[in-house]
């Protein structure tokens, strides 16, 4: 059987992995069109093994973050990675908030997760310059370098004989008969496979579309902004301080994550990117623009959070704004405190009526598979992920 994997992300190359674990002497190819692994949202992120507090019960990132954290964890273990169980606070700065904080402790609990409501001077034995009136103490919250990762997952690859084909962009896909291959059509020539599976990520519906699948969902780039404090003022933050989230967004809001290097990431600010991989306000490509602003989708989702779209662009410009965000967590810090850090770019798949999507979305058609949301906490659960593709996987 030959599998042809698209995309070489986490979740791409734990696919890949647990095919070739699942079916040994397979032949696996995975194709990525940038010259290294994990280039993009991979890449790009905050380093958290999260936990699974705020994801529905039943769904498929609750599911898969649980096990896909514990599956991370044991797999950085064996291989050597660094990674730190170090927990992490979710808190309220204000009374307002609590109903959402004691809401969050419910879902938690629910996941079957580790996690205790705390007062200020408990939340302060772990973080002493944090201002709160309570706190959510999620213990298996971890950290690691989801980089290291990839590299492993690679290597890994490479021993078992997997074809690792990087600099590589897929152009066309010529879908399956009932017996025949896929044709994958490549700027190296053509690649033909049993089995097709899409993990691109920031293009994954638009590889969708080549393969002849209509996307539930279209892919709209949202850039993460983040900045981080100055090594001499490291020290004000111990491990991880979120707020407590706003249900109607997927964004976690402003945090603050000690990253498994010891430096302090501050962010993400989320605003709209004006190219897939648009990491700066200046990366700006026409096409990207045309196809987001010409989706009725995205202009639905516009006018209902228009407001909220707005503050993030003013917190975008404004780093007096940023710092401010961050002072309702940890009151100490101030714009000078902040150094802007490397963005990173986040697939939203947002629905033709305007609404996000908040799962995973895996499409299934024949004898293909298309990955088409999986944002944060994919990382996490990519080897859960993996494992629940395969599984599904015709024979």
């Amino acid at each position: 059987m030959r599998y042809a994997v698209i995309g070489g992300g986490i979740v791409g190359l734990a696919t890949a992995y647990q095919i070739c674990r699942d079916h040994p002497g397979a032949s696996v190819t995975v194709i990525e069109k940038e010259h290294g692994w994990g280039a993009h949202q991979t890449g790009h992120n905050s380093g958290v093994i999260h936990a699974g507090v705020y994801y529905a019960p039943g769904s498929l990132k609750a599911e898969l973050c649980k096990t896909g954290r514990q599956s991370m964890v044991a797999f950085c273990a064996e291989n050597g990675i660094p990674f730190r169980v170090c927990g992490k606070l979710i808190v309220a700065t204000d009374a307002s908030e609590l109903p959402r904080l004691h809401a969050l402790h419910e879902r938690a609990r629910a996941n079957g997760l580790p996690v205790r409501l705390i007062t200020p001077e408990e939340t302060r034995e772990y973080e002493p310059e944090v201002a709160c009136v309570a706190a959510l103490h999620v213990a298996s919250t971890g950290i690691v370098n989801f980089g290291t990762v990839c590299a492993r997952l690679a290597e890994l690859l490479a021993e078992s004989g997997a074809e690792l084909r990087t600099g590589e962009r897929v152009l066309g896909i010529r879908a399956a008969t009932s017996a025949g291959p896929v044709i994958v059509r490549t700027t190296r020539g053509e690649l033909q496979a049993d089995i097709l599976i899409n993990c691109a990520g920031l293009h994954a519906d638009r590889i969708a579309r080549l393969a002849g699948v209509r996307p539930p969902a279209r892919i709209i780039p949202f850039r993460g902004e983040y900045y981080e404090l100055r090594p001499e003022r490291q020290g004000l933050v111990r491990g991880l301080i979120y707020p407590v989230p706003d249900p109607q967004f997927p964004f976690l809001g402003v945090h603050l994550t000690k990253m498994i290097d010891g430096s302090v990431h501050a962010g993400p600010n989320a605003v709209l990117a004006l190219a897939r991989e648009g990491y700066r306000w200046d990366r700006i490509r026409p096409g990207d623009v045309l196809d987001a602003a010409t989706y009725g989708g995205l202009w639905r989702l516009g006018r209902r959070h228009w407001r909220y779209g707005a503050s993030e662009i003013r917190r975008s410009l404004s780093k007096q704004r940023f710092a401010d965000s961050l002072a309702r967590l940890v009151p100490a810090i101030g714009p000078d405190d902040l150094v802007r850090a490397e963005a990173g770019v986040r697939a939203q798949a947002i629905r033709p009526d305007g609404s996000l999507v908040d799962d995973f979305l895996i499409v299934r058609q024949g004898r293909q598979v298309h990955v088409l949301n999986a944002p944060s906490p994919a990382a996490t659960s990519s080897l859960e992920i993996a494992k629940h593709i395969v599984a599904g996987l015709p024979s």
